[in-house]
């Protein structure tokens, strides 16, 4: 909620002092939603990459719990 409250009196700041020039338009862009699928195309890729690993290493991963459950 202060991230909106402040947007919105930095806009309205600059809406009453006239300076909507396209620099400061640029600047006022939000930019959340450009965030939040730069996190989710980083979490897919971890995802895929963790999946890929635990394919491949599934056998020495089954031994090595094997080796655990038969220690204990």
């Amino acid at each position: 909620m202060n991230k909106l409250q402040t947007a919105i009196g930095v806009r309205l700041g600059i809406a009453l002092a006239n300076l909507t020039g396209p620099s400061i338009r640029r600047a006022l862009k939000r930019q959340e939603g450009q965030t939040f699928v730069e996190y989710a195309l980083i979490l897919a890729l971890i995802s895929v990459a963790l999946a890929a690993s635990l394919t491949l290493l599934k056998d020495k991963i089954k031994n090595i719990f094997d080796t655990i459950g038969d220690d204990l």
